[in-house]
C-alpha cells in the first residue's frame, strides 16, 4: 500500500498522458483556464503537458494527504513536489518536456547525494538509519550497503536520461512507470539476497 502511495503521482501521470487523446473537447476547452496550460483537443503533442500539470497536483495531494494522516511531512514526498513543481512548471511555460524528463534524474542524484553525505559527515550512513531497527549489520557492511544505493541513484539517474534522450517519448513515459520502478525493485531484491549471508538465524 506504501508503495503505491508513494508511486501516486507517477501512475496519475503515466495515465494521464495515455488518455489524454480522448478526453472530450470540452473538458479540454475547460481545463485551459489553468494558467499556462493551453492544450490542443486531441493534440497527442500536449499529452505530456496535461501530464505533468497532472503530476503536479497529484503530489501537492500526495503531501497533503500524508501530513493529514501523519501530521508531519515524508522528506521524499517533499523533495519530489518541489522538483515536480519546479521542472514540471518550466515545461508548462515554456512548453519543453525536456524539463520533466531532467525530474527522475534530479530526484534520484539528489538522493544519492544525500546517502554518500550522510556517510561522509555522520557517524551512521543513512541506509543504516533507515533499516538498523530491522537487522544487525558490522558498520564496514553498513558503509558498503550505503555506497551500493549511492550507485545504483546514480545508475538510475543516467538510465533515465538514456531513455529521454535515445527513445521517443512514450517509450520515456513508459520507461518512468515500469522501468524505473523495475530496476528499484531488482536492485531491492539483490540487496536482500546479499544481506541473508549476513542474517542469524533468529533475524532470518
Amino acid at each position: 500500500m506504501k508503495l503505491f502511495f508513494d508511486l501516486f503521482p507517477v501512475i496519475l501521470f503515466f495515465c494521464a498522458y495515455q488518455f489524454y487523446d480522448k478526453l472530450p473537447s470540452e473538458i479540454v476547452e475547460e481545463l485551459n483556464r489553468i494558467p499556462f496550460l493551453k492544450l490542443t483537443p486531441g493534440g497527442s503533442e500536449d499529452a505530456i503537458l496535461f501530464a505533468t500539470a497532472v503530476a503536479i497536483l497529484a503530489s501537492a495531494l500526495q503531501v497533503s494527504l500524508y501530513f493529514f494522516k501523519h501530521h508531519r511531512f515524508e522528506p521524499m514526498h517533499l523533495v519530489t513536489l518541489g522538483l515536480v513543481t519546479l521542472l514540471g512548471g518550466a515545461t508548462l511555460v515554456f512548453r519543453d518536456p525536456t524539463f520533466i524528463k531532467w525530474k527522475p534524474t534530479v530526484v534520484n542524484w539528489l538522493f544519492g547525494l544525500a546517502f554518500l553525505a550522510s556517510q561522509i559527515f555522520t557517524r551512521k550512513p543513512l541506509v543504516q538509519r533507515m533499516m538498523s531497527t530491522a537487522i544487525t549489520l558490522p558498520t564496514s557492511l553498513w558503509k558498503r550497503l550505503n555506497i551500493a544505493w549511492v550507485i545504483f541513484f546514480l545508475a538510475s539517474g543516467l538510465a533515465n536520461l538514456y531513455v529521454a534522450y535515445q527513445f521517443t517519448e512514450a517509450v520515456w513515459v513508459n520507461f518512468k512507470l515500469f522501468g524505473m520502478l523495475g530496476l528499484t525493485l531488482l536492485f531491492v531484491v539483490g540487496q536482500a539476497f546479499y544481506l541473508t549471508r549476513y542474517l542469524n538465524p533468529s533475524e532470518d
